[in-house]
């Protein structure tokens, strides 16, 4: 376990400052279990309190920092264990449909600051037999990597391939060392460099550029990982994983906004991971970065949408963008009021209109109790002036993605998620020549 008095990085510091009364902070993990016998609960609780001990923020609080000084980690005596997993109760949950609307109501449920940030829903059973957990972890304690890290500690039955250490190859960063704080002229001019392509180009006013209450409406789809992947393989510049995703989130978009979209011109903002393969799994907070990519949505061909966004994405990634972002957000931060300025900057709706995350997860599947994975989905919540929020995550062989509104303010959530499954299926017949 960690020092008693452990404060949180000046990341996770921000993240949980960022809470409201229509920001819960948490970001969630559903995964659908296979048809089988109900989940015992109490084995289940018995399992996680065994294995919490590789996962010390699991079984730590966060409580005020004296004046002046940032929040801390405290250690929590004897956890609830019954308080954080427990089966939903109270709702009657049998279809698809009634799953997406119990997480969308978690989702829009704060977690209890006394205890540890987490809980763990079991939901159903459907009427098929199926089963979910919903795994709700506050951002300040995790990012999508360190989220993925603490499921497969706590909950995840072992198995032999862990879950993958980064996103892509600009992404892991292993050697990088820490921001000097002084920084010479060369630093500062691949600064200005890599800020001159990611910041400073404002886009159309989006339309999620809004005002959020605190309710929250969820829906999902999947694509099947080898098809993304042979997609982009069949271009004449190879397009990544990611890449395919991009494009048929935009393509989605395109239908979805229907006249709306005329003119538009729209940025995503891809968080990109900076953990290292060697820090500490079990106190990993959040080590992130970010890229912002024009969604190219008035291009007509769903092709020559997945080459302008790869060609774009393919720059940034060979000049190192995310890791000179991370090094100067990180250098700023010693000065609070530009560390401030410089985030408002780059959060603001006309940098990006919406953020869309892809978080991978085991290469092989996976079991709860017992029970096989057969969905793993993410959900991450929409904030002020992005009132859309898109997480993606892989397992095994497949790509699970969440869709999250603020249904008062952006409806119709379900209609986007069909949208862009069916953009997706339009690459894949423009790519491949197959018809689904």
């Amino acid at each position: 376990m960690t020092d008693d008095g452990d404060f949180l990085s000046a990341d996770d510091a921000r993240i949980l400052a960022l809470e409201s009364s229509v920001l819960t902070g948490h970001t969630l993990k559903l995964m659908v279990l296979s048809p089988g016998t109900p989940i015992d609960l109490e084995a289940l609780r018995a399992s996680v309190q065994a294995r919490l001990v590789d996962a010390p923020r699991g079984l730590e609080r966060v409580v005020a920092g004296a004046a002046g000084e940032r929040p801390r980690w405290e250690a929590v005596d004897g956890v609830d264990v019954a308080a954080h997993v427990r089966r939903r109760a109270g709702t009657e949950c049998t279809t698809s449909e009634d799953l997406c609307r119990v997480v969308s109501e978690l989702m829009s449920e704060h977690l209890d600051r006394s205890r540890p940030l987490w809980t763990l829903d079991v939901i159903g059973p459907l009427a098929d037999g199926r089963e979910a957990i919903a795994a709700r972890m506050h951002h300040a304690m995790v990012d999508g990597i360190a989220g993925m890290r603490f499921l497969e500690a706590i909950l995840l039955d072992p198995h032999d391939t862990p879950a993958r250490a980064g996103i892509s190859r600009s992404v892991a960063s292993d050697s990088r060392p820490a921001p000097s704080p002084t920084l010479g002229a060369g630093d500062w001019a691949r600064f200005a460099a890599a800020i001159a392509r990611e910041l400073g180009h404002p886009g159309s006013r989006s339309p999620f550029d809004r005002p959020v209450t605190g309710a929250r409406e969820l829906a999902f789809a999947t694509m099947p990982l080898d098809a993304l992947r042979a997609i982009g393989a069949s271009r004449p510049e190879h397009a990544t994983v990611n890449d395919v995703l991009l494009a048929a989130v935009a393509g989605g978009l395109r239908t979805w906004l229907g006249d709306g979209a005329s003119g538009l011109d729209l940025h995503a903002q891809v968080p990109v991971s900076m953990h290292r393969r060697d820090e500490d799994p079990g106190t990993a907070g959040n080590r992130d970065s970010f890229l912002n990519v024009d969604l190219q949505i008035g291009a007509h061909d769903p092709l020559q949408r997945l080459d302008l966004i790869s060609a774009r994405t393919r720059v940034e990634k060979q000049a190192d963008d995310a890791a000179l972002l991370y090094d100067l957000f990180h250098a700023l931060g010693a000065v609070p009021l530009v560390d401030a300025v410089a985030h408002r900057i780059a959060d603001t709706s006309r940098e990006f209109s919406v953020a869309i995350s892809n978080v991978p997860g085991s290469r092989v599947p996976v079991a709860v109790s017992g029970r096989r994975v057969e969905g793993l989905f993410s959900s991450s919540e929409p904030a002020p002036h992005h009132a859309l929020r898109i997480a993606a995550i892989s397992h095994s062989d497949q790509m699970g993605i969440g869709f999250c509104t603020d249904p008062t303010v952006t409806p119709g959530v379900r209609e986007l998620a069909e949208a862009v499954a069916e953009a997706y299926r339009e690459l894949q017949r423009a790519a491949l020549g197959e018809v689904l």
